[in-house]
């Protein structure tokens, strides 16, 4: 069976939002290695709309690398109720109930299935234990405001299974659900 593994980007006071505004200080070849690691280790993404639509503008313009190039040539499965098509930059729209068609993918062969982005969809598969792995890299910033990491789910244990440490101050803890 296939795992569903989340990567997302947070602040030491919990803000999602706009990490363009503060992760690249913390960008360098130890956090890329994670990175491509992460992606290489999947063979398909899953986004909600939000984060499909703002990647799907800015990743088909990008191309030279082998980490660019595998995200754009990879499937991705895009979870949404008001999209009508995601043809675009690989995409197919996940079909009826979203837990079930996620549920499906996982039963499929292959690799894992990168997640990034955090937000509704979040609830759906926390709620229906679909979620296997969450990365949550902790920079070493305070936002002070913006939208938090799983704002809203109710009491949600989850199990520590790694944390790794960077030079720049970036903190992974790779967490499984109980």
């Amino acid at each position: 069976m296939r795992k569903i593994i989340e990567s997302t980007f947070v602040t030491v006071d919990g803000v999602i939002s706009s990490p363009q505004e503060w992760c690249s200080p913390y960008w360098d070849a130890e956090h890329s290695d994670y990175a491509g690691k992460l992606l290489v280790s999947s063979d398909a993404l899953l986004l909600g709309r939000v984060t499909y639509q703002s990647f799907a503008e800015v990743w088909p313009t990008r191309s030279g690398d082998a980490y660019t190039d595998r995200i754009n040539s990879m499937p991705k499965y895009v979870a949404s109720t008001t999209l009508k098509e995601a043809g675009a930059w690989n995409g197919t729209l996940l079909q009826g109930d979203v837990a079930t068609a996620v549920a499906e993918l996982k039963r499929q062969p292959g690799e894992a299935i990168l997640k990034f982005g955090t937000g509704e969809l979040d609830r759906t598969l926390i709620s229906n234990r679909l979620i296997d792995e969450f990365h949550f890299w902790t920079f070493p910033c305070v936002a002070g405001g913006g939208d938090r990491l799983l704002d809203g789910l109710d009491l949600t244990h989850l199990d520590l299974l790694e944390t790794t440490r960077f030079k720049s101050g970036i903190v992974v803890n790779t967490y499984g659900l109980k």
